[in-house]
């Protein structure tokens, strides 16, 4: 290639592949299942317990932040993070 040619871009993941709503909800219930786990068989680790139940809040709160921004993408609101595309 010479250096005029521009560098070729590669080809876009598929939408399955794209999506983080899949990852998101998966690990957000593997947080509450964690806490399940530690909550029947060792609940005197106070700590455990309630590491796994923040990793599950917080997986339900960071997953409203993102469902709030595609609704404001989808709606054309101009403080809306660009580029996200409707699942």
């Amino acid at each position: 290639m010479s250096e005029r040619d521009p560098a070729p871009h590669p080809p876009p993941l598929p939408h399955r592949l794209a999506d983080p709503v899949p990852v998101v909800l998966g690990g957000t219930a593997l947080w509450f299942l964690g806490f399940f786990v530690v909550l029947l068989v060792d609940r005197s680790n106070s700590t455990l317990l309630w590491t796994t139940l923040s990793g599950g809040l917080l997986g339900i709160i960071g997953y409203g932040v993102f469902y709030w921004q595609r609704r404001a993408a989808r709606r054309g609101s101009r403080t809306a993070q660009q580029g996200l595309e409707d699942a």
